[in-house]
């Protein structure tokens, strides 16, 4: 079994050990610029056998920040980063980017083959705070099974006292298929490029199988089978939706995955009222 253990980057970044390999890298107080939203982020996030899994700031889709959990749309908010789509207009680079700032550590630690990173934010423009998050994630890796697991929980409040309405460039946008937000995994460019090999491949559950299948499709879960460049390792990157199954984003030429909280109609979120979701995502040397 792995021991987890933390090193912090003060006021900034924690990263996760597992013995002496780095695990992944959390950074907490983001130094991007407005455009893409800033946001705490994973970069790298690693497998046990040392291959780095995400990518950050692509040249494809700069907004694209590792592993994190963004809003594409809240009444008018752009939490992705980027540029936004309209029904009137299409895709344009505006100026009506939120970020999330880290407020205060919950927990902060780390023992035997766990480790937890538990914090406030607060989710604003300029002139206003939109949401209050409490984020929890937990950490555990098996080392024997090759394997370790990250659960992302979080609890977001309207503090805005009306009514938000959560969108996304299909709901809210009219571009079909494009119904990103939520929960977001960038994946590292050569994770599912096949060169003729069937075993790269996503599956999802009830038997679906390859990314026009499982995009859009109603599952708990999603699999990723990939290969690194260079070690020429084997992976498969799962993700599931805890409470039930969700309408999957997924893109195979730049790795994508997303866990959007809404699909084809925008969600609205009362005064007061709580967001909730709850992610596991399991990374295994395969």
């Amino acid at each position: 079994m792995s021991t987890l253990r933390l090193e912090h980057d003060a006021g900034k970044a924690v990263g996760v050990f597992a013995d002496n390999s780095l695990l992944c890298r959390y950074v907490y107080v983001s130094a991007e610029e407005p455009k893409e939203s800033p946001r705490p982020y994973f970069h790298p996030l690693n497998s046990l056998a040392g291959d780095t899994l995400t990518n950050f700031r692509p040249n494809d889709h700069p907004w694209h920040h590792g592993l994190s959990f963004t809003l594409t749309h809240v009444s008018g908010i752009n939490f992705w980063g980027g540029p936004t789509c309209r029904r009137e207009d299409g895709y344009q680079l505006r100026d009506d980017h939120g970020e999330q700032r880290h407020t205060a550590w919950t927990e902060c630690s780390a023992g035997g083959s766990r480790a937890t990173l538990a914090h406030a934010l607060e989710w604003r423009t300029p002139a206003e705070k939109i949401f209050q998050e409490e984020r929890e994630i937990a950490i555990a890796a098996d080392s024997s099974a090759g394997t370790w697991s990250l659960r992302w929980k979080a609890r977001l409040r309207n503090v805005t006292g009306r009514e938000l309405s959560l969108g996304n460039p299909h709901s809210f946008g009219g571009l079909p298929g494009s119904h990103y937000t939520g929960l977001q995994f960038r994946g590292a460019r050569e994770l599912l490029d096949d060169h003729l090999d069937p075993t790269i491949r996503i599956v999802a559950e009830g038997g679906l199988e390859g990314d026009k299948a499982v995009h859009g499709a109603s599952a708990r879960w999603m699999e990723w089978h990939g290969q690194l460049d260079e070690t020429l390792h084997r992976v498969v990157l799962r993700f599931e939706n805890n409470p039930g199954p969700l309408h999957w984003f997924v893109r195979r030429g730049y790795p994508l995955a997303a866990f959007p909280l809404q699909f084809d109609q925008d969600l609205k979120i009362a005064p007061r009222a709580t967001l909730e979701v709850d992610h596991t995502l399991t990374f295994t040397a395969a």
